[in-house]
């Protein structure tokens, strides 16, 4: 699919047709991604009480029940196979940066509208947060055609007074408090803050987390153009960067590496999936071939 840029009104039209056809082959993969959302696992819901059978998992049983009746019961839940889809936007100052002519907010816009769309094929519920500084908007997870067109209305307005630094983690808390059953949530950043791992790894415990890290050329590589400043957009700390030097450049490279591979082995460790997406990607691609993936797993 041909990357959607920002668009006069002209062009909206097409806009749709393209990301609605992209969305149709994406929601197919998503149903068959092997994901506990959707295919198996204890539901979130408290169904009924039963007596406590030989094999049953101990960890289940209510024991102040237990107490009162003088032998064992269990609590069980019904099996939730409906999938919730939640999505968590960072809209900082960092991810207004890119090459190209993408940003990597473009990216994780066009990003979001394919799992919303493809979402609301497959009859999901669907929610989202959206922040920068602060938390902008929320919403808990709800199916219909109207959460999906109020939450692409949101995506796609830009926020006149873009607050600075990064509330990834407090975004993060506000989804665990806003699901309130097993839901596929995707968190859409370029995770250039502190503080998301503990938050992350506890959401994880009770949803399929999917951590989608955006990157950019600029992240890995710096043109060789001599001594530039460089201003950085969330602390504002400005210094100079001597892009000549193939040791800076080097050191660039191998920073940016180390915090990548730290990251992802943080993922890994917490049972959460982790895709990287660059400006330059096709991300109806990605999402497919991750999807995908899960499948044959």
């Amino acid at each position: 699919m041909a990357r959607i840029l920002k668009e006069d009104e002209g062009q909206v039209a097409r806009r749709s047709k393209l990301l609605h056809l992209a969305a149709i082959s994406l929601a197919e993969n998503m149903r068959s991604g092997n994901f506990k959302s959707i295919c198996r696992g204890q539901g979130i819901e408290f169904s009924k009480l039963r007596e406590y059978l030989p094999g049953d998992n101990v960890r289940v049983i209510d024991w102040n029940v237990t107490a009162r009746m003088g032998r064992a019961y269990i609590k069980q839940y019904d099996e939730d196979k409906e999938l919730s889809l939640f999505i968590i936007i960072d809209r900082s100052l960092s991810m207004y940066q890119g090459t190209g002519g993408v940003s990597k907010l473009d990216c994780a816009t066009e990003t979001a509208a394919l799992l919303i769309m493809a979402g609301e094929i497959n009859s999901s519920s669907l929610g989202a947060v959206l922040f920068d500084g602060e938390v902008r908007f929320s919403c808990r997870p709800e199916p219909g055609r109207e959460r999906a067109m109020m939450l692409l209305s949101k995506i796609d307005r830009t926020e006149d007074d873009v607050k600075k630094g990064s509330v990834l983690d407090n975004a993060i808390r506000g989804a665990h408090r806003l699901l309130k059953r097993r839901s596929l949530v995707f968190v859409l950043s370029d995770f250039k803050t502190e503080g998301w791992q503990v938050p992350l790894a506890r959401l994880a415990q009770k949803h399929d987390v999917v951590a989608v890290r955006i990157t950019d050329q600029m992240d890995s590589e710096l043109p060789e153009i001599g001594t530039i400043p460089f201003v950085d957009a969330e602390s504002g700390v400005r210094a100079k960067l001597p892009t000549s030097s193939s040791a800076f450049r080097r050191m660039w490279f191998d920073e940016n590496r180390r915090q990548t591979d730290s990251w992802q082995n943080y993922c890994l460790r917490h049972g959460i999936y982790t895709i990287l997406l660059s400006t330059a990607d096709d991300c109806t691609r990605v999402l497919s071939k991750f999807f995908s993936e899960r499948a044959r797993s």
